[in-house]
């Protein structure tokens, strides 16, 4: 994530990043599907136990976030500038390097969980983070006091222990990080901890006891698509480059790329096939091998260490 050095201290200067800023209005919005059970924690949990079921994070089913988000900040700096007069605002979302959880954090949305995500005690972490920079001053809204006493779910659970202290992530080894922002080989020795997941990970939000009180969205835009919901790895690895723009056509998961998303799936596919009985075994294999001399090096390489995996 080199753009995030590349921008230097504009990161924690609002007013470097966009001139003339005096305030910054911090916002969420929901993103848990309003179809979501009281037991979603554990629903998704038992996901990870079925080894040939493709496991997205619940954030990325629905539409892409950034879309959503960016236009209502849109409109309500329209309603700003309506009711007040000219009115400088700029909107971001996940979009720039704006320190989102610090600004949500010292405006009292939340605190910063020991996941470094933030946490709100009326809604978990299941939310998207948004910000409107302003050229006008605003009265300040103080900051939240946390509360995750001496839980530690979220680093006991991460399965690449990428956690390493309390607010401290090592992205290296993050399988969100692996599997949507590296570009590259994923390390052998991480392989087999991704199990199941094809992108992103939610391990260390579904264990957090906060999120019972995640918050069901009322937009049909976080609804999950039947597409990425208990879909079989098999069937998603057997998509062409068409089919995944056009499945995933206002998809957050788009931006990562077909070679990419066959990587991720290869990897996923070989841990399921460690598992698997014979029988299930070598129709993985089978799976497999159709993607085996497959244009690129990196997909090639990471099918031909899944083919290998030994049940």
């Amino acid at each position: 994530m080199s753009y995030l050095a590349a921008h230097g201290k504009k990161r924690a200067r609002p007013a470097e990043l966009v001139p003339g800023t005096v305030s910054v209005i911090t916002a969420r919005i929901d993103y848990l599907p309003a179809s979501s059970s009281a037991d979603w924690q554990s629903r998704e949990l038992q996901r990870l136990q079925r080894p040939g079921e493709a496991v997205l994070s619940v954030y990325a089913r629905g539409r892409d976030y950034h879309k959503v988000l960016r236009a209502r900040l849109q409109k309500l700096c329209d309603q700003m500038a309506a009711e007040m007069g000219p009115l400088g605002c700029r909107v971001f979302t996940d979009s720039a390097p704006v320190l989102e959880v610090e600004l949500a954090s010292r405006s009292g949305l939340g605190w910063r969980g020991k996941h470094t995500l933030l946490l709100n005690r009326d809604a978990g972490s299941m939310f998207f983070l948004g910000e409107i920079f302003v050229d006008v001053a605003l009265p300040a809204s103080p900051p939240v006091t946390a509360h995750c006493g001496r839980c530690s779910a979220c680093i006991d659970v991460c399965p690449t222990q990428a956690i390493v202290s309390p607010q401290r992530l090592d992205a290296r080894r993050c399988i969100s990080y692996l599997t949507i922002e590296h570009a590259g080989p994923i390390a052998l020795e991480l392989r087999p901890l991704l199990g199941n997941r094809i992108y992103g990970c939610d391990d260390c939000q579904l264990v957090c006891p906060w999120n019972k009180f995640a918050q069901r969205s009322a937009l049909p835009d976080f609804d999950a698509r039947a597409q990425l919901t208990g879909r079989q790895l098999s069937d998603l690895f057997d998509w062409t480059e068409d089919e995944f723009l056009r499945r995933l056509q206002g998809s957050p998961i788009r931006r990562i790329g077909h070679q990419r998303w066959l990587r991720n799936i290869a990897v996923a596919l070989g841990n399921a096939l460690r598992v698997a009985d014979a029988p299930a075994a070598a129709q993985l294999r089978a799976v497999l091998a159709t993607r085996s001399q497959h244009p690129s090096a990196l997909l090639r390489e990471h099918v031909a260490w899944a083919i290998g995996q030994q049940p």
